[in-house]
């Protein structure tokens, strides 16, 4: 009887640690078959490359390069982000590097998972930098950092090295994964529009409607010798027409009459 109560305990228990376990704990990413390898990437957040789940990046760069990516993400996906810097040459110190996230309105997302910011010895010829993001939300709170729907802009750089290392060349493989995919969830809302950088700040100014050229050359031609009239001709003919009168007023009250 004993014995029967306590593997229902057991199995009661393991079955509660199961429905305890994340569901997105699954094997790492994999390039998606006949994915399009890309071998460049942005240097800034304007500039940062597209790229998809799945699709394999390959660039060759060197030591102190800020390298940047963008992705789009939906409700509910997490995503992994796996990176590789490998050494080609001997370093003359330790090095540390990072991996950072940034969502459309460039707020850095904090990893659930992975070595975001690893530093490696001068002997290693691989430093290996990960980040599992958060899961997608379809909507969130103005005042929250929570991911939402939209473009995400990945940022790899090193944050402290040697200078005699800087500029050496290095070769970075870099993958994005979706490692779950639940779909959008009763959330009780939705994001009117994806959070996408915005490449285009500022806004341009109408032209000034053309004049025509004749008539802009004839006023031109006329007007050449004239001086160009502003404030300062305007105060400085002011001020002399009020020396010219204060002068004769001057001599008016100084001028003696003459003796017959």
């Amino acid at each position: 009887m004993r014995t029967a109560l306590f593997r229902s305990m057991a199995a009661l228990l393991a079955a509660g640690g199961a429905a305890l376990l994340p569901a997105a704990a699954v094997a790492a990413p994999t390039p998606s078959p006949g994915a399009t390898p890309v071998n460049r990437a942005g240097t800034s957040f304007l500039t940062a490359t597209p790229i998809t789940a799945g699709q394999p990046v390959r660039v060759d760069a060197s030591i102190g390069d800020h390298l940047y990516w963008s992705f789009t993400a939906t409700a509910g996906q997490v995503h992994e982000i796996n990176a590789t810097v490998a050494f080609p040459k001997v370093r003359s110190g330790a090095s540390t590097w990072t991996v950072d996230v940034f969502d459309g309105l460039r707020r850095r997302q904090a990893c659930t998972a992975g070595a975001q910011t690893p530093t490696v010895d001068a002997k290693a010829s691989t430093v290996a930098l990960g980040c599992t993001l958060r899961e997608v939300r379809p909507w969130a709170e103005p005042w929250s950092a929570d991911p939402l729907p939209g473009t995400y802009v990945i940022r790899l750089s090193v944050i402290d090295l040697p200078e005699p290392d800087l500029g050496a060349p290095i070769d970075v493989d870099l993958l994005v994964g979706t490692v779950a995919d639940r779909g959008a969830s009763a959330d009780d809302g939705e994001l009117a529009a994806p959070l996408v950088p915005n490449t285009k700040a500022g806004t341009v100014l109408n032209a000034v409607p053309p004049v025509d050229a004749e008539a802009d050359d004839e006023s031109d031609s006329l007007t050449d010798w004239l001086p160009d009239l502003g404030s300062r001709w305007v105060w400085t003919g002011i001020g002399g027409a009020l020396a010219a009168v204060a002068g004769v007023f001057g001599f008016a009250l100084t001028r003696r009459p003459r003796r017959r």
